[in-house]
């Protein structure tokens, strides 16, 4: 290491420990003078051994506390940018004020009415407005509307918290102390007068013109709760005001809301009364919503105060709601939201886990690490630091409650409403963020603060449970009368904590996490009935899967004499039974069928469906799989349940077995050094794996010479059989020679030998030419190529005729380093990538098919696309790696759509090899060679700065075109996985848009090949010369391979019209070329015998120019194609210039 040291003249007079060894003590002060006199900065002169010297420890770590403040500071200033953003702009602070203003004077002057029973609403059905809440069952008791006691802000808007985008702001309106009776808190009647009163401010302000359309909705979902939004008149509706009615202060005791009190009595609620005593049940949810009317204020007092103490206090508040909008954890039933957020940045505070000096950046920080290491299910924690004596204890909270925080006051829990499972999502997304903030080679602000984490793109698996008011069976099977009470008649809610129970205990260790969608917060118009329970949106639970145990076939259960196997047997029904095991033990067993890997994916489902159904009355038809139809497009047959998994295996397999016995040869005059796959079936990402065929020899016709099948004119293309390539690296020695055509002539011979040696040992079918050697071995053709590791080095090695070598890279160096070197490494790496997730693979071939079905497979190699989909594995922040086929579908569309290749380069960190340093460098690279480097940059280790993979394609239009489709799938995917219970289509999204294009050539089904591989394919089904039944035997004929007309005539346009036109095909069976001119082509040029391919000439002014002969060239497409073109449909009036 170099260091270069330069310092000030106080520096040089301090410095004793580094001296020049050539110089004496008084050289250096004279040289110190010097510096002084002349007042000039000089460089220390340095021995050479000090100079190159190793770094010390010291200098090490302050290079590394260096580089770590910088990712900091980096984080730190993108976060101050986004907090300007989402901040208030004044405009919009004074359009807030005035109208609030506005509204307060009207609320001032609502209209006394009488005195009426709370049954009777007549007084609102001039105004035709709706009460809020649903008035059954009936209760006693008087109501009349009065002016509000007082009208005041709370919330998140005078606390300084509030943010962009949704903008609300809380008004407390105070019910007047003569409208309620201090017996109110019983069988509902506060929520229902609460409604009432709503319900006349919202007939006031109807009338006024400054007020726009009004909307009920509810506080996070409860029902108890009822708001009044109200929103400006005329176009600016930015501004929403949200009216909450509460009660006077300390109207109601809260020691009367106990969590262990009941305050809705069981007579009342079920309309049945009986004679015996019985013991009621406690109602803490409901209790707990009447507590939390009361305190609002006392909330934004406490809020106020601790936000004074530290300046940064807000702006961390305001990072926090991003993060949780962000994961979709800050709206709905019992979410995580804004006043929690400050809540917890309060306890923070006040329990010094946090300095009131810290900025907003270490806050939030400390915010994250709290909630991933405090289990708040377990042990809750109080804002309250002298409760009176009537608060209740922590463990009576966790007695009612799954979640335990506890407002300032000690009577109220303020994650009442929370389940466990929310709170656990929680914790693992805040474990998530910390592990991705401070790594180097990741865009931290992206993944914390920007990127969206929607369920179905988040979780493995997403099941639905539609038809919510099957759920009312439930809650009778269950006995969930108390639960259904203190819910307020919410069947979902009061059977939601079972359920998650009941899947948590089923699915085990099949899966690391279980949450569940948070219910919306509905709204509706205030002229309209509230909507019902029945009304609510579908239940959706995503799941994060165990990939080494979510497809296991049996569920192995407590041994037979244990007392937990009645709890098994319980659990499972019907299904439990004993079973014996190898190592002799007997025990409770469940075991589920699914011989393959596309069966086993429905496991989970059926779990989920059996125990639903066993426990809770929730019928199968209820419980959907969110795109779990997305496997049907890589399907090899409809008629066998395999997804290709199993296919792939076998092609391992055999090539595993043939690398063995290529190592075993005997008389090579070489040995071998390595036999390495360079194709995609041997890493599991062939779309369609070749499968091993069987040959009827009758199909074809036979050429006797060379002992090998040929295809029949007049009969079907036959089946087309995919060469595995494989490489086979020689030994170096003095004796390869090093002229590049000498080097190819002992490749043959080598290719030669090889099929000799073959033939004879273990009696394969072999044909040998100079490029490869094809081997038929169990129905499967694999294409050996002799690989010498210094030939690339030969191809660039060059003599000038002065007799200089001089060594220059080129294009066939390239390639043949790619084909032997890159591609190998490339294999095995991916190939161990499908070890640790075993869906990669899979997701692979969807991207792929999707690719090729909206013919861009042409324009982007398949190495590159296995890479793409690799980053999503490798470098998934802020999610976790794929473990199912259809999410792995939605980020690979997320990934094309919304990554910026124009200023980023995708770095796949293979193996983890790259280093931050290594990330740096290829970024400096690729901004400081942007115009010349493609315009999709892929990086891998052994591949910094040229992007081999993208270098020919795919070319700007198209990678905008392939962007803007990606996109529209994406957005057309999601909407389908939201709304499975509508049995969408699912090729919707294959199936491409040929508007666009110039020509379409349509081919001929019976010579296309892979017409099976359709995404529609066609009923009618030719004979293509296989049978059923295991692959071929060894020996025999050598089969017709890699023969695919629509892939040679492809060549051939492309060869002869590539100047003017580009063609799209999807290689998987299209039945469609598309033509799509170039629009330069269509520009006149002069006229010149040389440039006439496809060009008529035209004279214009005695000057001869030529322009593309359409008519002629779309003839052409029809003369080539002859046998294998159907017709050619000119779809654009491209015939003129």
């Amino acid at each position: 290491m170099k260091r270069k040291h330069l310092t000030s003249t106080e520096d040089l007079e301090n410095e004793v420990d580094i001296p020049n060894a050539a110089q004496s003590e008084d050289d250096v002060e004279s040289s110190m003078e010097a510096s002084k006199k002349d007042n000039v900065v000089r460089p220390l002169k340095l021995s050479k051994g000090d100079l190159y010297k190793a770094p010390t420890v010291e200098e090490l770590n302050q290079l590394k506390e260096a580089e770590n403040l910088f990712h900091c500071s980096l984080l730190k200033m993108q976060m101050e940018e986004l907090l300007k953003e989402v901040a208030l702009s004044e405009r919009r602070k004074k359009l807030l004020d005035s109208f609030v203003e506005e509204i307060n004077d009207l609320l001032q002057s609502v209209p006394e009415t009488p005195v009426v029973e709370l049954t009777d609403v007549s007084w609102l059905e001039d105004s035709a407005i709706d009460v809020p809440f649903t008035m059954v069952p009936e209760v006693n008791g008087k109501f009349h509307m009065e002016p509000p006691a007082s009208v005041d802000l709370i919330g998140s808007y005078p606390l300084g918290t509030c943010i962009k985008p949704r903008v609300t702001v809380d008004l407390a309106v105070t019910i007047p102390p003569n409208v309620l009776h201090p017996m109110d808190g019983i069988n509902q009647r506060y929520p229902r007068k609460r409604a009432l009163y709503l319900a006349g401010l919202a007939q006031h302000l109807a009338s006024s013109p400054e007020v726009g359309p009004l909307h009920f909705s509810c506080l996070h979902g409860n029902r108890l709760r009822p708001v009044l939004l109200v929103t400006p008149s005329g176009k600016d509706s930015s501004v929403t005001l949200r009216i909450h009615a509460i009660p006077p202060p300390d109207f109601l005791k809260p020691s009367r809301f106990h969590p262990q009190k009941n305050n809705i009595r069981t007579d009342w609620f079920t309309g049945i009364s009986s004679e015996q005593e019985r013991t009621e049940p406690s109602t803490p949810h409901y209790n707990s919503t009447v507590l939390g009317d009361h305190l609002p204020r006392p909330h934004l007092q406490f809020l106020t105060a601790h936000s004074d103490q530290c300046p940064a206090f807000r702006d961390a508040v305001a990072l926090l709601k991003v993060w949780l909008r962000q994961r979709e954890l800050d709206q709905g039933t019992g979410c995580f939201g804004g006043f929690l957020a400050a809540m917890l940045m309060a306890y923070l505070l006040s329990t010094h886990k946090v300095g009131k000096t810290m900025n907003a950046y270490q806050l939030l920080r400390n915010a994250l690490h709290f909630l991933a290491s405090t289990d708040l299910t377990k042990s809750g924690i109080t804002l309250a630091k002298n409760p009176d004596s009537k608060a209740p204890s922590l463990p009576e909270f966790h007695s009612a409650f799954q979640v335990v925080f506890v407002d300032p006051s000690g009577h109220l829990n303020m994650c009442a409403d929370m389940t466990a499972c929310t709170y656990k999502q929680i914790q693992y997304e805040a474990s998530q963020s910390l592990q991705f903030w401070d790594d180097p080679t990741l865009d931290s602000f992206q993944a914390l603060l920007m990127t969206p984490k929607p369920m179905i793109r988040t979780y493995d698996n997403v099941y639905q449970l539609s038809d919510m008011v099957k759920l009312q069976a439930s809650c009778k099977k269950l006995s969930l009368l108390g639960s259904l009470m203190d819910h307020s008649g919410n069947y979902v809610l009061a059977v939601l904590p079972f359920i998650l129970s009941l899947l948590q205990r089923g699915l085990g260790q099949r899966i690391r996490l279980l949450v569940h969608s948070l219910p919306k917060d509905p709204e509706w118009s205030v002229y309209s009935e509230p909507p019902k329970h029945k009304d609510q949106p579908p239940l959706s639970f995503g799941m994060l899967l165990n990939p080494e145990q979510c497809f296991s076939v049996l569920e192995r259960g407590p041994p037979a004499d244990s007392p937990e196997a009645a709890e098994f047997r319980q659990l499972w029904g019907s299904l439990s039974e004993l079973r014996r095991f190898q190592d002799g033990a007997i025990t409770e067993a469940v075991l589920w069928p699914g011989s393959s890997t596309c069966e086993k994916r429905k496991i989970l489902l059926k779990i989920i469906t059996h125990l639903l159904e066993l426990h809770a009355d929730i019928p199968n038809s209820s419980v959907l799989f969110v795109g779990g139809r997305v496997h049907e497009v890589i399907k090899l047959r409809k008629e066998i349940k395999s997804t290709g998994e199993e296919e792939s295996l076998k092609v391992v397999q055999s090539f595993d077995d043939l690398s063995r016995k290529l190592w075993q040869l005997e008389g090579l005059p070489l040995s071998i050094t390595s036999v390495q796959g360079a194709h995609p079936a041997l890493r599991y990402t062939q779309v369609f794996p070749p499968e091993p065929a069987k040959l009827e020899s009758s199909f074809f016709k036979k050429e006797k010479t060379l002992n090998a099948l040929l295809p029949q004119d007049w009969k079907a293309c036959p089946h087309y059989i995919t060469p595995v390539k494989v490489i086979c690296h020689m030994e170096g020695s003095g004796k390869w020679p090093n002229e590049r055509l000498a080097i190819r002539h002992i490749k043959a011979a080598f290719h030669l030998r090889l099929g000799e040696l073959l033939k004879q040992q273990h009696d394969y079918t072999c044909q040998a030419t100079p490029a490869h050697l094809d081997v038929w071995k169990d129905g499967l053709l694999f294409r050996i190529q002799v690989a010498y590791h210094r030939e690339p080095q030969v191809l660039r090695e060059k003599v000038t005729p002065e007799g200089l070598l001089i060594v220059r890279d080129n294009p066939e160096a390239q390639a043949l380093e790619v084909e032997t070197q890159h591609k190998p490494f490339l294999t095995s790496t991916l190939h161990g990538l499908q070890q640790q997730h075993p869906c990669f693979g899979a997701v692979c071939r969807l991207a792929k098919r999707w690719l090729g079905a909206q013919l861009f497979m042409g324009e982007i190699g398949e190495d590159a696309v296995d890479l793409l989909v690799a980053f999503l594995f490798l470098q998934p922040a802020p999610f976790t790696p794929p473990s199912s086929l259809q999410v792995g579908l939605l980020r690979f569309l997320h990934l094309l759509s919304s990554f910026d290749w124009r200023i980023n380069p995708l770095v796949v960190n293979l193996n983890g090899k790259l280093t931050a340093s290594d990330c740096t460098e290829i970024k400096n690279h690729f901004i400081a060679s942007r115009e010349s480097l493609p315009v999709m940059f892929i990086a891998t280790p052994n591949d910094h700065k040229a992007s081999i993979w993208t270098k020919t394609g795919p070319s700007v239009p198209v990678l905008q075109r392939m962007v803007t489709v990606a996109a529209e799938s994406l957005h057309v995917l999601e909407a389908q996985f939201a709304q499975p219970s509508q049995n969408h289509d699912i090729r919707v999204v294959f199936r491409p848009p040929l508007e666009a294009y110039d020509v379409l050539i349509h081919l001929k089904t019976k010579q296309v090949p892979l017409a099976a591989q359709a995404v529609d394919p066609s009923p009618i089904t030719f004979p293509r010369g296989i049978s059923k039944g295991e692959g071929g035997s060894l020996g025999g004929a050598f089969p017709v391979m890699d023969f695919d007309p629509v892939k040679l005539y492809l060549s051939e346009l492309r060869d002869a019209f590539g100047d003017l036109a580009l063609f799209f095909y999807d290689p998987f069976g299209g039945k469609v070329i598309a033509v799509l001119w170039k629009p330069k082509a269509f520009e006149q040029q002069p006229f010149k015998t040389s440039l006439m391919n496809g060009r008529k000439v035209e004279v214009v002014n005695e000057v001869a120019t030529t322009a593309p002969n359409v008519e002629a060239i779309v003839e052409d497409f029809r003369i080539m194609g002859e046998g294998l073109v159907e017709n050619v449909e000119p779809r654009t009036e491209k015939w003129v210039v």
